[in-house]
C-alpha cells in the first residue's frame, strides 16, 4: 500500500440481515411501581473499588428526579461525592453511620440490623 492512499474494505454484512445490537443485563431490575420513602426498607452495602470504600444504599423505589434531589442534599451535608445507579445510591467513602440519622429525617426506613 502506497503512501497517501486510503484502504477501502467492505466486509459485506448487513445490519438487517438479523443483527441485533447486544444488551447486558442490569445488575438489578428497576421498579416500575413508586413506593412513598416510609414504605422503603433501605439495606447498606459496602464495596471496595480501586482500594477505596464505596457504601451502597438502596434499594429505593422512587423517581430518579427524587433521588437526584435527595442525593444532592445528602452528598451536601456530607461533604462527599456520590452518584445515583440503578435503584442505589452510592457515596464515596464508609459512611453508614453519618448517612442512616439523615435518611431517616427524610422519612426512610430501614431493614432491622443494618
Amino acid at each position: 500500500m502506497s503512501r497517501g492512499k486510503k484502504l477501502d474494505l467492505f466486509i459485506g454484512a448487513d445490519i438487517d440481515d438479523g443483527w441485533a445490537a447486544v444488551e447486558s443485563p442490569r445488575k438489578s431490575k428497576i421498579a416500575k411501581d413508586i413506593i412513598e420513602p416510609q414504605k422503603h426498607f433501605l439495606v447498606f452495602a459496602k464495596e471496595k473499588r480501586r482500594g477505596k470504600t464505596v457504601t451502597l444504599v438502596g434499594e429505593f423505589q422512587i423517581t430518579k428526579e427524587d433521588a437526584s434531589s435527595a442525593l444532592k442534599t445528602l452528598k451536601k451535608k456530607l461533604g462527599c461525592g456520590g452518584s445515583y445507579k440503578d435503584g442505589w445510591m452510592e457515596f464515596q467513602g464508609e459512611l453508614k453511620d453519618k448517612i442512616r440519622p439523615l435518611l431517616i429525617e427524610l422519612n426512610f426506613r430501614f431493614k432491622n440490623g443494618h
